[in-house]
């Protein structure tokens, strides 16, 4: 019985049989049976349709008894690339009209005309094949197509990584004014990418295995619901990796990179716990505001107490002290150094985690965050700068999976602890201002938020109805929603924190 058919496709289709075997043939494979002779002189068009083919007509022509089910373009095609992963079982005939879970998909974009046809038999491997064979490619290229902007991305941001390593440690000396050793930055660096690399191959499965997904928000774009129950909590294997690298090269012995390495555990702790009570409530929010504000502002806190009663190295004879370019100098906050460190903590932390929404976004700027530190801080504590470049490695190793399009995400455990690291480094050398450029990206991430925020509570309460400034915040989302494409806005963001690290790296060599 056909059903949905034009007369034009009734006539083709009355003398075209769909053969197929028990088990799903490759796309090669996929063919049209041979029909009786007919005279045609005009072409046959597939003119995009759904039905059944079934019935006596096809019996007479002595075809099998087996039905391929034929669908309009507009609906999933996915089958088409999945044939050599499952069994396929024939659609046994029914008068009831009920549907097979098991169909071969064909979905056209366009009218795809038949050959035309004079005084011989229909060729067996003609357009139904080539469009089923087109149809499965264009998907696949669509795929590949996806992942090839991720890679580009990556390609790009290691390559200027590695330049930019590469000359700091050549002219290191005429920084630091002493002997490093060869490699000094690109060791640690290159040592945390590799390992990150390597573990997400079998943390990312295993995190699959158990069924740790993200959790989308209802309210965000609508393209970002694909994303839903891709893997999350990356930041339990790459943040332990790139403090061990760390800690490992410096031999132990450096308090500074100790205490970086033991707040950011604590902010990735935090983090874990907020990501744990998403994933128990399935909701995308886990630890209230004000809890998670608290825990925040606390540990900021302890580290600024810590800091003020530890010996660090220096090169100064005093703390709190926050080092400026010429002719400002050096800058003694006293007291106002304790708020302002446990002001970044809490800022940054969640700055970064604002940022984390899309693929690959708050990987990057993180690492050229770090890269941009390390070279900054490079002068007055060269463990640090060590600690920096290997988080920065950390961070280029995990982009291998959370590029576009991402397999795994950094969750709350691993945004939270990457902006506790970049407060740390700072903290520990008076380096904030090279802070605040490096991380201009998180800082605008978050700004927007804000804006949103108080723009749309002023138009409530003067209006009586609230207005947006932007169509969605943070502001990586209202790029999305004016049709920007994700891979382009993440490498604009590169592009961005690129001059910014580079900057403030510069500054920071000019201010020690």
């Amino acid at each position: 019985m056909l059903s949905l058919l034009s007369s034009a496709n009734q006539h083709c289709l009355s003398h075209v049989g769909i053969l197929l075997s028990p088990k799903k043939p490759p796309l090669s494979l996929l063919r049209i049976s041979p029909t009786p002779p007919f005279r045609s002189h005009r072409p046959r068009s597939y003119l995009g349709l759904k039905g059944k083919i079934s019935g006596s007509g096809f019996r007479k022509h002595g075809f099998e008894h087996r039905i391929g089910q034929v669908r309009a373009m507009g609906e999933d095609i996915s089958s088409l690339d999945d044939w050599a992963d499952s069994e396929f079982e024939p659609m046994r005939p029914s008068s009831e009209g009920e549907e097979s879970d098991d169909e071969v998909m064909l979905n056209p974009l366009t009218d795809v005309d038949l050959p035309i046809v004079s005084d011989k038999f229909l060729p067996t491997n003609d357009a139904w094949s080539v469009t089923a064979h087109r149809l499965a490619m264009l998907r696949r290229g669509r795929r590949k197509s996806r992942i090839k902007y991720g890679l580009i991305n990556n390609i790009g941001l290691l390559t200027f990584l590695a330049m930019l390593l590469l000359f700091v440690d050549w002219c290191a000396w005429r920084i630091v004014r002493l002997p490093l050793k060869p490699f000094y930055l690109m060791r640690p660096f290159c040592i945390s990418a590799v390992l990150v690399s390597c573990a997400g191959y079998v943390c990312v499965p295993l995190l699959r295995i158990m069924k740790i997904g993200a959790i989308i928000r209802k309210e965000g774009p609508a393209k970002h619901s694909s994303k839903k129950g891709t893997p999350t909590m990356g930041g339990l294997f790459f943040i332990p990796i790139g403090i061990v690298v760390a800690e490992v090269l410096v031999g132990f012995s450096s308090i500074e990179v100790s205490g970086a390495a033991a707040v950011t555990l604590i902010f990735a702790a935090i983090g874990l716990l907020d990501d744990i009570l998403s994933l128990i409530k399935n909701h995308n929010y886990g630890l209230s505001s004000w809890v998670r504000i608290l825990l925040e502002v606390a540990v900021g806190t302890l580290f600024s107490f810590w800091l003020a009663t530890t010996k660090i190295s220096s090169p100064y004879s005093m703390k709190m002290l926050v080092p400026l370019p010429a002719p400002l100098g050096l800058v003694f906050l006293g007291k106002g150094y304790l708020f302002l460190t446990s002001f970044c903590f809490f800022s940054f932390a969640n700055g970064i985690n604002v940022t984390d929404g899309l693929d690959g976004l708050a990987g990057g700027t993180a690492a050229l965050a770090f890269i941009g530190m390390s070279i900054a801080v490079l002068p007055i504590s060269s463990d640090l700068a060590v600690f920096g470049a290997s988080m920065a490695g950390a961070c280029v190793g995990f982009l291998s999976h959370n590029r576009h399009k991402a397999s795994i995400f950094m969750g709350d455990v691993g945004s939270l602890a990457l902006g506790a690291a970049l407060v740390a480094m700072a903290s520990c050398t008076g380096m904030f201002l090279p802070l605040f450029i490096s991380s201009g990206i998180f800082i605008f991430e978050a700004v927007s938020v804000a804006m949103q925020v108080f723009f749309f509570q002023t138009t409530k309460f003067l209006q009586g109805a609230g207005r947006r400034l932007f169509r969605m915040a943070p502001f990586h989302h209202h790029l999305e929603l004016c049709g920007v494409k994700e891979p382009i806005i993440v490498a604009g963001a590169y592009v961005i924190s690129s001059v910014l690290a580079l900057f403030a790296g510069y500054v920071g060599l000019i201010s020690a």
